[in-house]
């Protein structure tokens, strides 16, 4: 390495300490992080990673000798009996196979060895002190070696035992016991609390970890008495009296017997044992009732553990096994917008891009403008990105601690960014609308939507044929779709002869789609596949439908008001009228065949349904009538009552909550074939 090269490397180690020093402090002392831990994961394993090429560098300053940040101000300091030690991390097989091959070159009983799994829960550390079986002090992890004297607060978390009991089927409680655990809060009571704040107009809690910190630091213990905190204990610290646990499983065990909530733990006899229990925790985590961000490893032998010594703070005998983020924090660049087939302009953000979970993201949802303003969300600001399983990334709200000044608060569009005419605001609604209906975003939307599978089901006639067809102005409404010939699409990209034939032919083998189809496929506003269907049944074509008032509309169970006067107004818009002229004289003019119908049978009696997100094809209102016809109740909160969640896109924190409180979820499509017998 050149001299020049060398000293940009120490340039990056003496950044890389200052960094997580800084983020220490936000994290320990101020309760108030302002990177992801998967963000602060790199930063230090790239400090480790200069550190073991270069050992003469490191100072007793270095992050990675010490366990935490010193405590804050205000409570009492407190000397640990024992360094409460921290731990190192590995983030695939590959690195937990390394690390026992490495303790093993150390000891190789190792390769004999069996192992505690147990979950990582993202929680604050405490210590419980117990003498004679009265809990005397609890005190914060803080550096590792002093932390901070909590005892009154502590005092008030009910999961604490003040005294240990003594049964007669159980261990006596030692004279002198020191017990490390974890202090968190569940998804529901977290969700709960933060209402409360919002209430008593106060800021709410970024995340649980956040909360429970920030509760069990506060000055007053009644404050904290008031917060719903828990508490789960994984280790004794320091044991004086007779017959100290040998193994850590044992360690568990007299926990429990002597009256500490533990954590579930799984007992392995081998590595390959440990891999198979990590991936049970990661599937667990998405209904786990508290935050997990992944399992601690640890040889299960006492003895062999302690005698493998320590890294600077990281005990060798475990380590953390950290799931994939799920949560982190980049720079939103942008703020644009989306103009939908039904003119809704929906914002999203353009992101730096960062990785979650092994995908990286450019973009996520930022629901709608009322939600960038209620979570004073700014362009330039540094932001919070969650992605839970396949859900579509969106942002949780900014970091306001980064915040230089620099950030733009963000306007609302008063014109459509594709079109230019002006957007306006529905009463009642949330969403701003694209008022021109000739504007091309919705032109090309609303094609692609009238051959949509649940529509007209034009084979071959997808989002980019569309648009092209829309840019070439071969077509200016969806009735113009049945005048194209292979003529027409020929001078377009991406097409031959055959290609041209096979889509004119599935144009034309719309024309006999049943008439609930049409009415579906017209993108009327409110109208999805149920309400077309009950329209479809009411009304024998669609001149019938268009002389429908809005009070009789009203009357067919499962349309409401609202939707009964979109429906009025799309029939009335003369440019409506003169595509359906265009589409009788192609002959694309389906009549309805209205048989005796018999009544709809019941096979969701029983069941309680909650619906968040956007559902395919279908308004909320028509989704409930659609699962009450068929016997289900339909609520708007989730509770352990709930016997299904049902999910769509962008969904809100029903979707937390009912992970939370292990409510199945369900998608409409996995809905209705629950209801047609074919699953469920």
């Amino acid at each position: 390495m050149s001299g020049s090269q060398e000293a940009r490397l120490r340039q990056r180690y003496e950044e890389l300490k200052r960094l997580i020093h800084y983020h220490n402090y936000r994290y320990y002392v101020l309760n108030d992080p302002i990177i992801s831990d998967y963000e602060y994961d790199q930063l230090m394993r790239e400090l480790k990673a200069i550190e073991e090429a270069h050992p003469e560098w490191v100072t007793p300053d270095s992050p990675t000798q010490r366990a935490g940040a010193p405590p804050a101000e205000g409570f009492r300091k407190v000397r640990h009996p024992k360094p409460i030690l921290s731990l190192a991390n590995v983030f695939n097989d590959a690195e937990l196979d390394a690390w026992l091959e490495r303790l093993a070159r150390l000891n190789p009983r190792v390769r004999e060895a069996d192992f505690t799994v147990e979950p990582k829960i993202d929680g604050l550390t405490v210590v419980l002190h117990y003498h004679q079986g009265v809990f005397v002090l609890g005190a914060t992890r803080g550096d590792g070696e002093e932390g901070e004297d909590i005892t009154a607060n502590l005092r008030t978390v009910r999961a604490v035992p003040l005294h240990l009991p003594v049964r007669p089927d159980g261990p006596a409680p030692p004279p002198r016991l020191v017990v490390r655990g974890e202090a968190y809060m569940t998804h529901e009571d977290f969700a709960a609390l933060n209402e409360h704040l919002r209430q008593q107009g106060q800021r709410p809690f970024a995340n649980p970890r956040n909360a429970a910190a920030g509760s069990l630091r506060q000055l007053d213990p009644k404050v904290t008495a008031e917060r719903p905190l828990r508490l789960l204990c994984y280790q004794i610290v320091d044991y004086e009296g007779p017959n100290p646990p040998r193994t850590q499983w044992e360690v568990l065990r007299t926990l429990e017997a002597l009256g500490f909530p533990v954590v579930e733990a799984d007992l392995c006899p081998d590595l390959d044992c440990v891999k198979a229990a990590y991936r049970k925790w990661l599937a667990r985590r998405p209904t786990w009732p508290y935050d997990l961000d992944g399992v601690v490893i640890k040889i299960n032998d006492l003895e062999l553990q302690r005698s493998l010594g320590v890294v600077g703070k990281d005990p060798r005998g475990m380590v953390a096994y950290k799931f994939p983020a799920q949560e982190v924090t980049t720079i939103l660049l942008d703020i644009r917008v989306n103009v939908g087939r039904t003119g809704v302009l929906t914002p999203y953000a353009v992101l730096e891009p960062v990785e979650i979970g092994g995908v990286v993201i450019r973009k996520a949802t930022l629901h709608n403008f009322d939600y960038i303003r209620e979570k004073d969300i700014r362009i330039g600001d540094r932001v919070i990105v969650k992605r839970a399983g396949d859900v579509i990334p969106y942002i949780v709200g900014p970091v306001i601690a980064a915040r230089t000044g620099k950030e733009r608060i963000y306007q609302p569009p008063t014109h459509c960014p594709v079109c230019g005419a002006p957007v306006e605001k529905v009463e009642g609604e949330v969403a701003l609308y694209c008022i021109n209906a000739a504007c091309p975003a919705q032109l090309s939307r609303n094609i692609e939507h009238f051959a949509s599978r649940e529509a007209m089901d034009i084979e071959g006639l997808g989002r980019k044929i569309a648009e092209q067809l829309v840019t070439a102005q071969v077509v200016h409404d969806v009735a113009d779709l049945y005048y194209l010939t292979v003529e027409d699409l020929l001078p377009l990209e991406g097409f031959a002869q055959k290609k041209a034939e096979n889509l004119i032919a599935a144009i034309q083998a719309s024309k006999d789609r049943p008439l609930e189809r049409l009415i579906y496929a017209l993108g009327i506003r409110g109208v999805g596949a149920v309400t077309a269907r009950l329209l479809a049944q009411r009304y024998q074509d669609l001149d019938a439908l268009g002389q429908a008032s809005a009070e009789e509309l009203a009357e067919i169970e499962g349309i409401g008001p609202v939707t009964a006067r979109f429906i009025v107004d799309w029939f009335h818009r003369e440019r409506n009228r003169k595509v359906l002229e265009k589409l009788r004289q192609a002959g694309v003019w389906p009549r309805a065949a209205h048989a005796h119908r018999e009544p709809e049978a019941q096979p969701l009696a029983g069941l309680t349904f909650v619906i968040t997100g956007t559902l395919p094809g279908l308004t909320r209102e028509e989704a409930k009538a659609w699962l009450e016809a068929r016997g289900a109740k339909v609520t708007n909160s989730v509770s352990r009552k709930t016997s299904y969640l049902i999910v769509g896109e962008n969904p809100g924190s029903k979707l937390a909550k009912a992970q939370a409180l292990g409510v199945p979820t369900l998608t409409w499509d996995e809905v209705v074939r629950m209801a047609e017998g074919s699953g469920g």
